[in-house]
Parts: structure tokens; C-alpha cells; sequence
């Protein structure tokens, strides 16, 4: 379902992403984790066709991210790490312009069952500008889920949900895992992907450096725990005592 061959970006002399060789089956949810700067967002924005690669490629369904980007945009969803919306439009106005960005017909109903699912109704008539930072997110994957994609792309999205929220996001993820969609995503919170994830990959300076369930992530360390698992492989405690100071 998501596919990459030798997927590289670079940008002048920095290599944010370095022949990444991924597949990921549909169904999964795969947890893409790493340090900050690691490559994980520019990796979400080449896979989504906000970036062109600088080498390889990468297949989403089938459908080349160089040579078919608009079959891929058809088939993907993309939930960012920031919510980005247009202000001056009403909750339900937002997810009637994106039912019309992808030819949904009679889409109120639909639209109508995601402002309920993310009990946003009786905001549904507001400006988006009066909404706090988790009503923006519960908008974005609502309009994110509006066309059923095959595959979402998530990249952090808790970011400013509430605990019922995230249960309720949790449990979307999980429903739409079991009916087949591809779920790719990136977050540091080490808890939900360990909770969440059926698979994971690290990466660490534009390189996939593990790659496996969490059980296979453990073998590879000495680590119970996906933070030890991840701490180890990606060096973070390097220098450090178990207290966290330097020895």
C-alpha cells in the first residue's frame, strides 16, 4: 500500500531523507518515529506531494508519488502537525468546500456524521477563527477522513486534543486500520505509538536505522519499553547514567 524506493530529499548540502527503502501493507498502522530533525515531516511531505524528491520514489495504492501525484492525492489523506484552515469560513462550510475539492456528491450527510462523531455541531455555524486549538485538529481529521482515503498520513495528532479526544482519535485510527486503510504516522509521544502501532520504523539523520514490531524493536536492545528501545538505537542516552546526568 505505501512503498518507497531509495527515497532521498536533499536540500543544498543536507540530506533530510537518505534512500529510504519502505513497504507497508494496508491495514497497518505504522508508527515513523526519530529525534527532531530526523526526516520523519519531510519524508510525510514527499509521500504527500508537498515536496519532489531529489532521488527514488515512492508508491502510494500503486500510483507513483513522481509519476502519478494526482492519483495520489485522490487516494490519501494528510492530517499535519499544524491545522491549517481557512479562518473566516463556518466548521460546516470548511467540509462542504472540502467535499467539493473532491467531487463528493451529496455530501451533507456525511459531513453532518463527522461533526457529530467530533462533537462539533453545536459549533458547526461558528468562524473558524473562534475555535480553540483542538477544535482545529478534530476539524482537519474530520475533513481528513470526508473522502475515505486508503491511506492517512498523520503527522502528531494529538497536538492539542483533550484525553477524550485522543481515546476517540485512538479508536477512529483502529476502526479504519480493521477496514483496511493504511495509517502512516509520526509523533514523539513514544506511549501512543507503542500503544497504537502495529509496526514501526525509527529514523535518525535521514536514515531508516530499525524497522519491526515492537516485540522485534526489543530484541534489537535490551529495552522493555519503546522510550528505551528508542533512546538506544537513536544514541540519545549516550554519556548519560540512568539518572539522566552526565557520568
Amino acid at each position: 500500500m505505501i512503498k518507497t524506493i531509495n527515497l532521498t530529499k536533499k536540500f543544498d548540502k543536507i540530506i533530510a531523507v537518505n534512500n529510504l527503502n519502505l513497504e507497508i501493507n494496508q491495514g497497518e498502522i505504522f508508527g515513523f518515529l526519530g529525534p527532531n530533525g530526523a526526516g520523519k515531516t519531510t519524508t510525510i511531505k514527499l509521500l504527500t506531494g508537498l515536496l519532489t524528491p531529489t532521488s527514488g520514489d515512492g508508491f502510494i495504492d500503486g500510483y507513483s508519488i513522481r509519476g502519478n501525484p494526482i492519483k495520489v492525492k485522490e487516494v490519501i489523506g494528510y492530517i499535519p502537525d499544524q491545522p491549517y484552515l481557512y479562518p473566516k469560513l463556518t466548521g460546516e462550510e470548511f467540509l462542504q468546500f472540502v467535499a467539493q475539492l473532491y467531487g463528493i456528491e451529496n455530501s451533507n450527510p456525511a459531513i453532518i456524521e463527522l461533526l457529530e462523531t467530533f462533537k462539533l455541531v453545536p459549533y458547526k455555524d461558528n468562524l473558524i477563527e473562534s475555535y480553540s486549538h483542538g477544535m482545529c485538529q478534530k476539524l482537519v481529521i474530520a475533513s481528513c477522513l470526508l473522502h475515505n482515503p486508503k491511506v492517512i498520513f498523520v503527522d502528531e495528532p494529538m497536538v492539542g486534543l483533550d484525553p477524550k479526544s485522543i481515546r476517540l482519535v485512538k479508536d477512529i485510527f483502529r476502526k479504519n486500520s480493521k477496514r483496511g486503510v493504511t495509517i502512516f504516522m509520526s509523533t514523539h509521544t513514544l506511549d501512543l505509538a507503542q500503544d497504537l502501532c502495529t509496526r514501526m520504523g525509527i529514523i535518525n539523520e535521514g536514515r531508516l536505522i530499525a524497522l519491526g514490531t515492537m516485540d522485534e524493536l526489543r530484541k534489537t536492545t535490551k529495552g522493555e519499553e519503546l522510550e528505551d528501545v528508542f533512546l538506544q538505537l537513536t544514541k540519545e542516552v549516550s554519556g548519560l547514567d540512568k539518572s539522566g546526568l552526565k557520568s
